[in-house]
């Protein structure tokens, strides 16, 4: 009997640690799922896919904003300066990287608007109607694809300048296709778009909106290994020719505009990058040229 006893006794010892053991699986597995939960939650926080309503980037936080004539207006993903008497922007400029391209495309919303946040009342979509002349984005909707608020933003009608139509449809968004193609190849960039209007412009809709005589675009890698920057000056009218007959200095293209667009960036050799451009670290495509000259350009 006493046998029998121990017997079972060992029985239920063996019994007891195996559900010890199974108990002790059971919670490693569960540590194992909260850490790789809290880590996962802790990287995607980490990437912050917002830009800041003044760009803060380089190494010591600089505010790369160019100089004004205007007002100010920030918003959540990019920033512009107002010109009250163009009813226009005299510029955007924003931060886009690889991360924001590479998220799923929210629905284009086709939705303009007056822009909350321009406080002498931007431009509205009706002072476009029988103009002949088609709304034209400065910070593209294909740029801020990645959020629903990102999106919105760009339908502001402070971000809209006249655009004739083939030059919307042609040189204008080949340029702006071919900039995502840069972010992919350098992870990010720093962009200032804005119109080039005379010094005595036409306007349209009883003397209200400006009609820029051409459009210029400042794109920035400031990502090591090789920082580099390249200007585009591009007159508004149909174009046949290619985007590199477009690039020049940034130094060239601020006094055209009257823009300094880096002043208050500390970027290491900072007058020779905005004195020089290279034409040969900017590739452009050129099925996406082909495409425009025999296709867009009469869309």
């Amino acid at each position: 009997m006493a046998q029998l006893r121990r017997g079972h006794d060992a029985g239920k010892g063996a019994k007891g640690h195996m559900i010890r053991l199974i108990l002790m699986v059971g919670l490693v597995i569960i540590g194992i799922f909260y850490l790789r939960n809290y880590f996962s939650s802790a990287v995607s926080t980490s990437l912050d896919l917002t830009n800041k309503p003044v760009i803060q980037t380089g190494e010591k936080g600089d505010n790369w904003l160019p100089t004004s004539k205007g007002n100010i207006v920030e918003h959540t993903y990019y920033s512009l300066s107002y010109i009250e008497k163009y009813e226009q922007a005299e510029w955007v400029a924003y931060d886009i990287s690889q991360q924001q391209l590479k998220r799923p495309n929210v629905k284009r919303t086709d939705w303009f608007e007056t822009d909350p946040k321009v406080i002498t009342g931007s431009a509205k979509h009706s002072d476009y109607k029988g103009s002949g002349y088609t709304r034209g984005h400065l910070v593209p909707a294909g740029d801020m694809a990645f959020d629903e608020l990102a999106m919105k933003e760009t339908f502001y009608m402070s971000n809209m300048s006249p655009q004739l139509r083939s030059f919307n449809n042609g040189i204008w968004r080949e340029l702006e296709e071919q900039c995502r193609d840069w972010v992919y190849q350098n992870k990010s960039l720093f962009i200032v778009s804005g119109p080039v209007i005379a010094r005595n412009p036409s306007f349209f809709k009883r003397n209200k909106i400006a009609i820029p005589d051409a459009f210029f675009k400042v794109v920035l890698d400031y990502s090591m290994p090789q920082i580099k920057a390249v200007a585009f000056y591009i007159p508004h009218v149909t174009s046949q020719q290619p985007l590199t007959s477009y690039m020049i200095s940034i130094d060239s293209l601020e006094k055209i505009t009257g823009i300094d667009f880096f002043y208050a960036a500390k970027l290491n050799s900072l007058d020779q990058l905005e004195a020089t451009v290279d034409k040969n670290i900017w590739p452009v495509s050129e099925a996406r040229y082909q495409l425009r000259v025999n296709r867009w350009n009469k869309e």
